[in-house]
Order: C-alpha cells, then structure tokens, then sequence
C-alpha cells in the first residue's frame, strides 16, 4: 500500500483479503490491523492511531450524497479512529464519525455520531453502554 501513497507506520497488517478504497487517502499509526473483509471507503484522509484494530467484515464509510441536490454530489469527510480503538467484527462507521481513543464499536454495531474516549458501544445506532479500562491503568495494574 506504500508503493500508492499509503502512510503506514511499523508492524502494521493488512489481511490480504482487507480493502482501502484510495491508498493515498491512508495514515495509519504502528501496530495497526485490518482483518480480513475489513473495508475501508476513503474518499477523504481516514488516519487511523497506534494499535487501532479493525475486525473481520468491519466497514468504515468516509462518503455519502447529497441527496437534496439534483446533481447528488458526493461529500467526503475525513475520519479518524483513536489508538486503542476498535471496531468489532461486521461494524459500520458513518461517514465523519470519529472514535476517540480507546474506544470500542461492538460487534455489528453502527456507529453514526462519534464516539467518546475509553467506552464500549453496541447497538443499530450505537449507544454507550459502559466504559472501558484504560489502557495506562491496565499496565499500571500489572505492576
């Protein structure tokens, strides 16, 4: 994805059966993962943080149409996924729905707003239903 214009940093992976609509449009952070069926539609930038995960058939949508106007032109919005965030296996994103740090999109969820830092989401649309351990706090629990 480098050789057409993707920013990737290190120990990135990208299943072979994972999408990237514009390559160009691409920034991705370390330790990030596309499963396998994961789409990513990016008419617009989409920049994804350190260890973001996206699980299998996960879907993030960075277009729509202007529906109103008889010309249907489209409208690209930038996005971006927080480190530690993940979409869960067959989740949607909306078009310039942004998940904060941490974040979790449950399993088939869609999220449609964008959502909070270190919180789980489930639900057509999403709604918060609990927070979410932080990561520092996990390594500080190790100790």
């Amino acid at each position: 994805m480098r050789l057409f214009g993707a920013k990737i940093g290190m120990n990135c992976h990208f299943y072979p059966q994972s999408k990237v609509w514009a390559p160009w449009n691409l920034i991705c952070s370390d330790q990030v993962t596309a499963a396998d069926g994961v789409e990513i539609y990016n008419p617009a930038p989409v920049t994804l943080g350190s260890h973001a995960i996206l699980s299998q058939d996960a879907y993030l949508c960075g277009a729509t149409h202007n529906y109103d106007d008889p010309g249907f032109p489209l409208l690209a919005y930038a996005m971006n996924l927080g480190a530690y965030s993940w979409v869960c296996a067959r989740a949607s994103v909306a078009p310039g729905v942004n998940l904060g740090e941490g974040a979790v999109l449950g399993l088939g969820s869609v999220a449609t707003r964008n959502l909070e830092a270190w919180s789980v989401y489930a639900g057509v649309p999403a709604v918060k239903v609990k927070e979410r351990l932080r990561a520092d706090a996990r390594a500080a629990d190790a100790r």
